[in-house]
């Protein structure tokens, strides 16, 4: 079976947008000028906004981890070195002909209290990043020099 991530609210996702209602709320509260009250509202905007479309976490459909995700572009160049390394040694991923251009797109979904990463490698076609590998599954320390 093909391993399925669903972007999901991550911790960090959900104290970013409720300390922005508070911090909002706070203002509203305080007995002091319209300016103040005005940036309040904004505040508040802002964390209900950021509510409806931050997710930034990614959940195993199988299993219900909750993964970060992390993307490198490469260039076309690298298709092959890439697809052998991240089929056998990730950590042989040379990182120097990281950003250099965006045909290749690594994705790293990585979940430190269990251990495990999963990598896939995506090639872009007009308009969007179609996947040219499978997903495969290593363990974190491999994978520790390209996730920093």
């Amino acid at each position: 079976m093909e391993k399925e991530f669903i972007r999901v609210r991550s911790i960090k996702d959900i104290v970013i947008f409720v300390s922005l209602i508070v911090a909002g709320s706070v203002l509203i509260a305080l007995p002091t000028g319209a300016s103040v009250n005005i940036t309040g509202f904004f505040l508040i905007f802002a964390g209900l906004i950021l509510a409806l479309v931050m997710k930034t976490g990614h959940k195993d459909a199988a299993s219900g981890e909750v993964f970060a995700k992390k993307e490198i572009y490469f260039q076309q160049t690298q298709h092959a070195a890439i697809m052998a390394a991240i089929a056998a040694k990730p950590e042989s991923v040379d990182m120097r002909e990281a950003e250099k251009g965006n045909a290749l797109k690594l994705d790293i979904y990585y979940r430190k209290p269990s251990g495990k990463a999963y990598l896939q490698l995506f090639e872009y076609v007009p308009y969007k990043y179609e996947p040219c590998s499978r997903i495969y599954e290593h363990e974190l320390a491999k994978v520790e020099k390209l996730i920093k």
